[in-house]
């Protein structure tokens, strides 16, 4: 008797009264309270229990397990789907978990490049004259290098390495050693020089004229002709032709008028029987 608790003293925020120990929701998900006639606020924590949660519905702050967010989809609670992987896994939303199963398949061989199942295969090994060869393995028989073999799919089989096509007669294709394919002999060092046009062969280092004086030709030792023509420097008024020689002669006389002078000799003017001509080699 005689004495009186006091009571709590109220607090104020943003201008409204709150009851001592009141607890509100201030937005930016603040949970508020009021404790001895003050404010005190701290943000929300979330404990998520679950692996694939939706993302924070409207009015809310945290995450919700009421359904599944998988690969960018969301997916209602017991949704069932397949996965994006191709290969038949099958998955289900459940409490905001992502739970997948894959078909479980037997071992054994492909049955087509494209099995119509939804379970992977493994293609059969080839046994081949006492060796194990894996699918897609290649190798050679025995020793052999020139047929390459190729396991698929439990099969071999068995190719001969291709050939270039050669361009020189059969005569001249060898196989030589080691080699899987003919090749071309090398062709014989020429012994001289062949002419198409009458068909006579010169011995290499062989000099001739093939009919004009003025061209000398040579067979050269790879079997080619090489030919050059004769520059003539020697000039005179009235030099001497000499048939089969290239250079006109200056020595051994004249020309004149179409007959040939020996050199001092001297003979009457075929235009002025008055004048006499003299051959001088100068």
């Amino acid at each position: 008797p005689g004495t009186s608790t006091p009571s709590a003293p109220h607090c104020w925020y943003q201008g409204v009264p709150r009851e001592p120990g009141a607890h509100w929701m201030e937005p930016g998900c603040q949970n508020c309270s009021c404790q001895g006639g003050r404010v005190l606020c701290k943000a929300v924590s979330c404990s998520v229990p679950c692996s694939h949660p939706l993302p924070t519905p409207a009015g809310s702050c945290c995450p919700s397990c009421t359904g599944c967010l998988h690969e960018g989809v969301a997916r209602a609670e017991g949704d069932v789907f397949s996965s994006s992987d191709g290969n038949c896994t099958v998955c289900i939303c459940l409490a905001g978990n992502i739970s997948c199963i894959s078909p479980e398949c037997p071992p054994g061989s492909c049955p087509s490049a494209s099995p119509p199942d939804c379970c992977s295969c493994q293609p059969a090994k080839c046994n081949f004259r006492g060796h194990t060869y894996a699918h897609g393995a290649q190798f050679s028989l025995d020793g052999d290098d020139c047929t390459t073999c190729t396991c698929q799919g439990g099969e071999v089989e068995c190719s001969f390495a291709p050939c270039p096509v050669l361009d020189c007669p059969q005569h001249q294709q060898h196989l030589s050693p080691g080699q899987c394919c003919f090749t071309c002999r090398d062709p014989p060092a020429p012994a001289g020089c062949f002419m198409d046009d009458n068909g006579v062969e010169f011995p290499i280092g062989q000099i001739w004229s093939p009919g004009d004086p003025c061209e000398l030709c040579i067979c050269q030792a790879d079997g080619s002709v090489s030919c050059k023509r004769t520059d003539c420097v020697e000039t005179c008024p009235h030099p001497i032709r000499i048939p089969g020689q290239c250079c006109p002669d200056c020595s051994a006389g004249c020309t004149y008028m179409g007959r040939i002078f020996y050199n001092n000799e001297t003979f009457p003017s075929i235009l002025d029987p008055c004048l006499s001509c003299i051959c001088l080699v100068r």
